[in-house]
């Protein structure tokens, strides 16, 4: 009787050491419940939008904007963003002006007064011309703004032709709608003279360009900044401030514009020192940087 009854604890004994060990391993302990926690918020989260409740999908699953690659996120800095701008680059002269001068000799509008239509332009002594110096620094330039989501338009469509006169070249920057306007060209000036300027309007004598004025100087102050920093070229030693920036009324392109421009004079093409520079490829890369740099943060900057 007593071996029967030792017997009936030892099995009950055992069975509830079974019960007991069944309920301790079905159940997760708190460090496991929280990490099956965190799994399944990150996969809630990755879920496509028809399973996230109200069709409205998170964050990871909006898929991401398709954009032109010039203008790819990270391509361009937030500051350089110009998508939605226009910028007009006129580059001055033509290759045709010299064969033409009857055309470019007649007289235009240049702003309450008249002035001839266009003229052939610098050179160096070696012969390069001020019209192949602005074409391709002007196509070199208006790449690098459209890099940065710009739509760039030029005065002219080739170097061989005439023209256009100084007032086409205006009205083209108020026809584009731009934001800006840059006529790129490189000084005749004296041969012992070096360095570039920019050509910011006074008030014309008819005052077209009256409404103009102030924002072309802060499109002058930030052109010459970066124009020095890309080239490493000096604002200019014989004019009779040495800023970098002079006011004119006496440029036609500058007189009867509508929108903010200014002129650039890269370089003095007579002097020797200059003139290498700006028959270099690489030089001239550094310039339309320079350029292209000066009107995005022009375009860029907070309004004042």
């Amino acid at each position: 009787m007593l071996a029967l009854t030792a017997a009936v604890v030892l099995l009950l004994a055992v069975l509830v050491a079974v019960l007991a060990g069944g309920a301790a391993g079905g159940a997760p302990s708190a460090g496991h419940a929280a990490v099956d926690g965190a799994a399944g918020a990150s996969g809630a989260g990755d879920a496509p939008a028809s399973a996230v409740p109200g069709g409205v999908p998170s964050a990871t699953a909006v898929p991401s904007p398709v954009v032109p690659s010039s203008a790819a996120p990270g391509a361009v800095p937030p500051e350089d963003d110009l998508r939605g701008r226009v910028v007009v680059l006129d580059p001055g002269h033509d290759g045709g002006n010299g064969a033409a001068p009857a055309q470019i000799d007649r007289k235009v509008d240049a702003g309450g007064f008249l002035k001839e239509c266009d003229t052939v332009g610098a050179s160096t002594d070696a012969g390069y011309p001020e019209h192949a110096f602005t074409w391709d620094v002007a196509n070199r330039t208006a790449q690098l703004l459209r890099d940065r989501g710009a739509t760039v338009v030029l005065t002219r469509n080739n170097d061989t032709g005439v023209g256009p006169c100084v007032d086409a070249r205006a009205r083209a920057s108020a026809d584009a709608h731009a934001d800006a306007a840059v006529s790129i060209h490189a000084d005749g000036g004296p041969a012992d003279g070096f360095g570039f300027h920019v050509i910011a309007p006074d008030r014309a004598p008819d005052s077209v360009n009256a409404g103009i004025v102030v924002a072309s100087g802060r499109l002058a102050t930030q052109l010459r900044d970066a124009f020095a920093s890309s080239t490493g070229e000096a604002p200019a030693n014989y004019l009779p401030t040495h800023q970098g920036i002079v006011d004119r009324s006496d440029l036609g392109g500058l007189n009867l514009s509508t929108v903010p421009k200014v002129f650039v004079e890269c370089a003095n093409m007579r002097n020797p020192a200059d003139a290498a520079r700006v028959s270099d490829p690489a030089w001239r890369q550094r310039a339309a940087d320079g350029i292209a740099t000066g009107i995005a943060r022009y375009l860029t900057a907070p309004a004042s």
